[in-house]
């Protein structure tokens, strides 16, 4: 899926990669990232969906646990460990869903590049193996996560210092 702010493609059989450019400075997009108060703005956000748990231990080790609640009640659920931080421009995570989505465990990495006052993120997926990615990506994942990002872009331009 490619639009004109967000890119998937699959760099292996295990990989699924989401690529968008944001109109604000790496340390705020590692932020929206990384703390809970902004997290819970954007991650997963969507009709008739909220984050109702976000619990973020941000060291080598920590761990994260997120839960929504959906329209109908629903619950989703995902959590995992913190594998390595360099902030602003690197974030390795573990994450499962505690309804599996897709089988086993992924590893993501977030990078975060900045050139002239914009930051590129890219999120990388790798799943233990190509029938996980294949059902990640069977999952809708990219609409979710494309809709996020769009709820993201409007949570950085609260937030983002304007050149007066």
């Amino acid at each position: 899926m490619t639009t004109d702010t967000f890119e998937v493609s699959t760099p292996s059989d295990r990989e699924i990669a989401m690529t968008r450019v944001f109109d604000a400075p790496r340390r705020l997009v590692f932020d929206a990232w990384t703390k809970p108060e902004l997290l819970r703005r954007w991650l997963g956000v969507r009709e008739g969906w909220t984050m109702v748990l976000c619990e973020i231990d941000l060291r080598v080790g920590g761990s994260y646990r997120y839960v929504w609640r959906g329209p109908k009640e629903e619950k989703l659920g995902l959590g995992g460990a913190f594998r390595e931080i360099s902030a602003p421009d690197r974030l390795v995570s573990t994450e499962a869903f505690e309804d599996e989505w897709y089988s086993g465990e992924a590893i993501d990495t977030l990078v975060l590049t900045e050139k002239g006052g914009k930051t590129t993120a890219t999120l990388t997926m790798l799943l233990g193996s190509k029938d996980a990615r294949d059902m990640a990506l069977k999952s809708g994942m990219e609409t979710g996560v494309a809709q996020s990002y769009d709820v993201l872009d409007t949570v950085l331009a609260s937030i983002t210092p304007r050149a007066s």
